[in-house]
């Protein structure tokens, strides 16, 4: 005898069917099972297996969100050419420097020349790095929708363009990988002059990153005329860097305000900028120097301070110029 429960939505909905209990998931497998033959549906939950395991491992959420946030800083890295004997490794530290000669060797025409390939080669590097990271985000959306559809049939009928598109992904990913490497530079002509030597020394151009340049938020205080920076890199160089600091006065309400501003080269990581007007608002950036090898830097560090208004409650720090620590 069936018994109808009323109210609630339910009365149609009979106490002894197999389905009234399971929750949705289960309510799912049900109806797919009723759809396929005992041997279909194992083919199909194997497949199904198989997809979800792809999903929650080569191209899990957790892993995409940890690339993309090596592509947000690879986008903030400085990049320079290195030259290296052909027989150096990237990173090899023996020798540990090559010497400033090997530098004068290279025509400086050609060194230009190679200067802006390096550019134009990490430019199409993070647009491609940007584009793959795309690629692998639509797909893993596709993918996921595919393995949430209720209906196994057309889940099965295209198990063979699924096959493909996970071969496709998986061939992304390598091409990503790949990508975040910086590579080798490609000179098609001989970089080094003859200049008479008995013996001209073979060398190659690779590309390096170098970790961005970030102020330090909490050690930066704006003071009543005076600022007290600070900045990091979170790996240290072998060789001391130098670095350029920018300041400007916001909203200038004079001529003479608009002089609030200026560039200053720093050998430090910290600085003391004086002799800036109390109660105003100032933004600082800091980017590394210019310097022979640098190709391509595309984002610089930027913080805005306020100078504290009103006259100081103490004896004034020293003026003067600009003063680093």
């Amino acid at each position: 005898m069936d018994f109808q429960v009323t109210g609630l939505g339910l009365d149609k909905m009979k106490l002894d069917s197999p389905q009234a209990f399971l929750d949705p998931d289960e309510a799912e497998e049900a109806e797919g099972r009723q759809l396929l033959e005992p041997q279909a549906w194992r083919t199909y939950t194997e497949r199904r297996a198989a997809l979800r395991e792809f999903l929650t491992s080569d191209l899990s959420p957790h892993l995409l969100k940890r690339h993309r946030a090596r592509v947000e800083l690879l986008c903030k890295c400085s990049y320079h050419m290195e030259v290296l004997p052909k027989h150096l490794a990237l990173g090899d530290q023996s020798p540990p420097v090559l010497p400033s000669s090997m530098l004068q060797l290279i025509d400086p025409c050609k060194f230009q020349r190679m200067k802006k390939v390096g550019t134009a080669q990490t430019k199409i590097q993070l647009l491609l790095l940007g584009d793959l990271l795309e690629q692998l985000d639509r797909g893993r959306a596709e993918l996921d929708a595919l393995l949430e559809s209720p209906d196994p049939r057309p889940f099965l009928a295209g198990w063979v363009l699924v096959e493909r598109r996970l071969g496709d992904l998986a061939a992304v990913m390598d091409s990503f990988l790949a990508t975040m490497v910086p590579g080798r530079l490609h000179v098609k002509h001989r970089l080094v002059s003859d200049v008479g030597a008995a013996k001209i020394p073979h060398i190659r151009l690779m590309l390096s990153t170098r970790m961005p340049v970030v102020f330090d938020r909490k050690e930066s205080v704006a003071h009543r005329d005076w600022v007290s920076l600070r900045w990091f890199v979170a790996v240290q160089p072998a060789a001391p860097e130098q670095f350029e600091l920018r300041f400007k006065l916001l909203d200038p309400r004079t001529q003479q305000e608009c002089a609030q501003c200026g560039v200053v080269p720093v050998a430090a990581c910290s600085f003391a900028l004086r002799n800036l007007l109390p109660g105003r608002a100032y933004r600082f950036t800091v980017r590394r120097a210019e310097s022979q090898t640098l190709v391509y830097e595309p984002w610089r560090d930027s913080l805005t301070l306020q100078t504290e208004p009103g006259a100081p409650p103490g004896p004034a720090p020293g003026r003067g110029a600009q003063t680093a620590f």
